[in-house]
């Protein structure tokens, strides 16, 4: 399989925050871009430790995202960098991020829906 950035469908657009995702065997690959001040800490909480419980392997196209892990310890992840995260981080970005990355769809996907529930408005 392989598809531009463009053919991959849209999983959320929030004002600038654009993700796209499809579901390659097993995998959700992703294109990711988000503008300056994204933060996920808000959007993850009330999942397990507030974080991300999905281990993500991507490259960063341009701009920058920092992470941190369940330990407190913290890395940045800029533009020409392969990245793992492993399960249990949350992330934000201060200039603004574009990247590919792979998860696991099984564990992926109940982060999203975690994720959509807390950006959508209040009935």
């Amino acid at each position: 399989m392989h598809a531009a950035e463009h053919e991959i469908e849209v999983e959320l657009e929030v004002g600038e925050i654009v993700t796209r995702g499809e579901d390659w065997g097993g995998q959700l690959v992703r294109h990711l871009t988000l503008p300056a001040g994204a933060d996920f800490r808000p959007l993850f909480k009330g999942l397990p430790d507030d974080a991300c419980q999905c281990p993500h392997w991507g490259y960063v196209l341009s701009g920058a995202i920092t992470v941190r892990y369940a330990d407190g310890s913290e890395e940045v992840s800029r533009a020409g960098d392969a990245y793992h995260w492993p399960a249990g981080h949350t992330g934000w970005t201060d200039e603004g991020v574009t990247f590919l990355e792979f998860s696991p769809a099984a564990d992926l996907r109940p982060v999203l829906e975690h994720v959509a529930a807390q950006l959508a408005p209040s009935a």
